[in-house]
């Protein structure tokens, strides 16, 4: 028996959920409306840090060899963006979003990328010494070669795969969080 909505009533083989003569579409459209809206009012409401008022987008733009160092990105998009020996020395990337993103060989030392969007990056070779990825998500990226001593990965999103090749070499404790770094990344 299949329940739907709430209603234990069996349905007949080939009976359709919506009433006779109501167009697929018809449903389509109040449910788009409201995506709109709710979207209208996420982007309105005030950020709760202070420092992310003056978000800079980034979007599918060539950053390569740039030297953020230092700088609020706080909820800035990188989406798409290619960033290869970039300099994000202790900047701020909370809740950054990296999504499809190249930082090859990216110096990301000391740097705050705590619940950053950052799912199908590259960030082989990159330096994450000392950084926080606190609740980071950061599935289907490549951290080959990226070095993360003192990085604290605590509540991170990784592949299992990415997981196993950073515990090869993880080491340290975060000097921000006190995190030991084979501990956030559940090495084991």
């Amino acid at each position: 028996m299949t329940t739907v909505f709430g209603t234990d009533a069996p349905r007949p083989a080939g009976s359709s959920r919506r009433p006779p003569g109501q167009s697929p579409r018809r449903g389509l459209v109040p449910l788009l409306l409201a995506l709109v809206l709710l979207a209208t009012l996420l982007l309105a409401v005030p950020s709760a840090r202070a420092d992310n008022q003056d978000r800079v987008d980034y979007t599918l733009t060539n950053q390569s060899g740039k030297d953020f160092s230092g700088q609020q990105l706080a909820g800035s998009s990188f989406a798409g963006a290619t960033a290869r020996q970039s300099i994000f020395r202790e900047a701020d990337l909370h809740g950054a979003i990296l999504t499809q993103a190249a930082f090859p060989e990216a110096d990301f030392r000391g740097a705050d990328l705590s619940d950053a969007l950052m799912d199908k990056v590259d960030m082989s070779g990159t330096d994450l010494t000392g950084a926080v990825l606190r609740g980071a998500i950061a599935s289907g990226s490549n951290f080959t070669g990226a070095t993360v001593t003192d990085a604290d990965f605590t509540d991170a999103l990784l592949d299992r795969v990415d997981q196993r090749h950073l515990c090869r070499d993880a080491r340290g404790t975060n000097p921000v969080t006190g995190a030991d770094t084979r501990i956030s990344l559940e090495c084991g």
